[in-house]
Order: C-alpha cells, then structure tokens, then sequence
C-alpha cells in the first residue's frame, strides 16, 4: 500500500519497524487497564513488519502515532470459537499468520484519545475491507471491545450486554460501531483478553466480504 493522505497532515503508512515504539506505546494508552502481555508490544510491530506488513495500518499526524490497525490471515474453526486473544495469534502476536489463510483475523485497533472522532476508525476499517478484497479473502473477524459494558456488568451478564447492543437497546462505543460498519456477532467470547473493565469478556464479530463477480463466458 503506497502512502495516503486521509485528512490534513493525516497519512497511512503501512507499519515498520520505525514506528514500533510509538505503535507498543499508544496501544498501552488506549487500554490502560488490559493485561500488558495481552496487547500488542513493540517487540510485536517489529515483527509484524517483517511478518506481515501489508496487514498493520499505522496512521500519522506528521511524525505522530496517533492510530493503528493490525491483523493476520488465519483459518477459524466456527464449530469451536472460543479462544484467547493470546492463544490465538502465536509468537510476538502474529505467529499464527498463514497467508493461504481464508480469513483476516483483526488483531488490534486503537486511535489516540487526542485523535478520535476524525474517522480514524472507520478509515482503518475500510483499509481492511480494501485489503480483503484485493486478496480475494472471506472475510474479517475480529474479538470486539466491549467498551462500555464496565457501565452495565453490575447488573447483567456479558451475553446479555451483547444481545441488547445488538438489539439497540444499548450503545456501546466500539460493538455498535463495529455493526454499523457491516460485523455480525458470532458469539460472546469469555477470558478472551484479561480486563477488569469487561471482566475479559468480548464479542465474537465477522465482515463477510461480497462475493466477486465473474465475468460470463460465451
């Protein structure tokens, strides 16, 4: 992906082994009460960027971080899904990635506080799409944050807090997001991502790419 301006001094890049301080550092910020083994690390951007760079987004104001998106392709076994975040991406968080894989499994999104409110996140979004596109791949899936859950926990369970976001009887900032972009929810993911904000909880969502269109033969 060549270089794109997006929004004034805003630019996407894809990710190199330059930028993996500020990618490890604002993923701390944006998810100050995760379990630090369970983000992505510098040591992980580093090796995305040998990896699989085409899959990790980074945005920039000038010289500044200020968003990210990263991913592999991977298989998932719909029969069995539940997983751990850790579990599932292998050695420095993108071991597992296959390039024959059928899906591109979102691995990390974070906009700086700063920055949000741009359409950062849904730029980061359609890059995904883009990229699924171009590699005539299923799809996306990803485990969605359940960023305002820490609201509702006391009085109902993960599940059910999925179940009313979809519904819409509940707004949550990153799952309702997520299904406006298009993501169906598969399934509540439990201990996927150790959190006291969400209990560890999370949401299970997919992106089905549209089918491609085959020329008819005469």
């Amino acid at each position: 992906m060549a270089e794109r301006r997006v929004d004034g001094d805003l630019r996407v890049v894809q990710v190199t082994e330059a930028l993996a301080e500020q990618c490890g550092a604002l993923e701390t910020m944006c998810f100050p009460h995760a379990n630090p083994d369970h983000l992505v690390t510098a040591t992980d951007v580093r090796a995305y960027a040998k990896v699989f760079p085409e899959g990790f987004f980074v945005v920039l104001d000038g010289e500044t971080v200020v968003g990210q998106g990263a991913g592999i392709l991977l298989d998932f076994d719909f029969a069995h899904p539940q997983h751990r975040i850790v579990d599932l991406v292998g050695k420095d968080g993108c071991g597992s990635h296959n390039p024959a894989g059928a899906w591109y499994y979102g691995t990390d999104i974070a906009v700086h506080p700063g920055w949000r409110r741009r359409g950062i996140g849904q730029m980061l979004y359609d890059l995904r799409k883009d990229l699924v596109r171009r590699l005539g791949k299923e799809g996306i899936l990803a485990g969605a944050n359940l960023a305002g859950f820490h609201a509702h926990k006391a009085h109902m369970s993960a599940p059910a807090y999925i179940e009313a976001v979809v519904r819409g009887e509940l707004y949550d900032p990153t799952l309702s997001f997520q299904i406006n972009q298009g993501f169906e929810v598969v399934v509540a993911l439990e201990n996927y991502l150790e959190d006291p904000d969400t209990d560890s909880w999370a949401a299970l969502i997919r992106w089905r790419a549209p089918p491609r269109c085959v020329p008819t033969q005469f």
